[in-house]
């Protein structure tokens, strides 16, 4: 036997590492749920080469997405002085196969993060040539994988999701929403999952799954990596709670509005942009820019990040957005939910999914 099965839990393609126990897990109100391939780490393995080499790096080897690392590690800090606890509850999902769980979790530790778990895709055995096809179909998997994730919480957690746009993120997020808060009926939800070539037996797995959960939504926020370069307007269909980011540091500017980062980690990222992924100070501009634009930063927000971030050098001088921000109308808790005057909804009642206006 594999030495990964000793520690690993197997169901089907969907293999779980678990390094805490389920009685911690249950306890954490709120969970971060990030994606490793292109929202984590460079990964690529699309193709058969593209996974050969992903497998074979050393883990030291493996490039973080900029800033990821830094904003994992920042929104842990904040995590453990609001909390006053050790543990952060964070989980990792990859579509790399168990093989490398070791690897991964060796590269995470390089990073200082320590999960609560790791979910890894049995991706091996679609090497073979029939099986090519189910190399890059995540949806089945990924929605599998969250539901058996979503089991292990309690009934009012709130999980704050990080994805990209190389693999459906977003549908897969919101689908997820869907199903724990059954917006979506029976047939429905099997159209949509056949429409993404979801397998029949894996379809009946997540159907068993939503019955054995809370009836409730989980997702708090939901942030998506551009690493396609899509076009951030297909993600109005999901609802402001979807927020579409160029870089990690826009992530942190909208973290910080909610309350879950503070400036000095807002500015920490920003430093690390400059000085090890060579950002320049006018990329940072033009990102807090874009995201004021975008009616996603608010004024008050603005008003504390502005004069900081030109402090320490992370903006120009001058710097002024190219439109007036918009005032908070709404929080719920401690997320901004609202900016005066927008009217799309936070969570639809109905997203269409089988429609791709990428």
């Amino acid at each position: 036997m594999a030495e990964w099965r000793k520690r690993a839990k197997i169901t089907d393609d969907v293999i779980y590492f678990p390094y805490i126990s389920e009685k911690a897990a249950f306890e954490a109100h709120e969970v971060y749920l990030w994606d490793i391939d292109k929202t984590y780490l460079d990964t690529k393995f699309e193709t058969v080469r593209g996974l050969i080499r992903t497998a074979t790096e050393k883990a030291a080897q493996k490039k973080n997405i900029p800033g990821s690392a830094e904003l994992v590690s920042s929104l842990k800090d904040a995590w453990v002085q609001r909390n006053a606890s050790a543990f952060f509850p964070i989980f990792f999902i990859t579509a790399s196969p168990p093989q490398m769980e070791d690897k991964i979790r060796e590269k995470l530790a390089i990073d200082g993060v320590k999960p609560f778990g790791i979910f890894c895709k049995d991706n091996l055995p679609n090497l073979r040539p029939r099986r090519f096809w189910r190399l890059n179909k995540q949806v089945g998997y990924k929605l599998q994988a969250l539901l058996q994730m979503r089991a292990l919480l309690k009934e009012d957690v709130r999980l704050i999701m990080f994805g990209d746009d190389g693999e459906f993120d977003a549908v897969i997020y919101s689908l997820f929403s869907d199903i724990c808060s059954r917006r979506l009926d029976t047939s429905e939800l099997r159209k949509v999952l056949n429409a993404f070539f979801v397998l029949d037996t894996q379809v009946d797995i997540i159907f068993q799954l939503q019955a054995a959960i809370p009836q409730t939504d989980p997702v708090e926020k939901i942030y998506i990596n551009l690493a396609e370069d899509t076009d951030s307007d297909y993600y109005l269909k999901f609802g402001r709670r979807t927020v579409p980011t160029a870089n990690n540091l826009q992530v942190a500017f909208d973290l910080y509005q909610d309350e879950r980062l503070e400036l000095r980690h807002v500015v920490m990222i920003a430093k690390q942009m400059i000085e090890k992924y060579h950002f320049t100070v006018e990329e940072i501009d033009s990102s807090l820019d874009d995201m004021v634009r975008k009616e996603k930063i608010a004024s008050e927000t603005c008003d504390r990040l502005v004069p900081y971030l030109a402090e320490h050098g992370c903006l120009t001088a001058d710097f002024h957005p190219t439109v007036r921000p918009k005032t908070i109308a709404e929080r719920i808790g401690n997320t901004v939910t609202k900016l005066d005057g927008t009217f799309d909804p936070w969570v639809p009642d109905r997203i269409d999914y089988l429609h791709d206006y990428r």
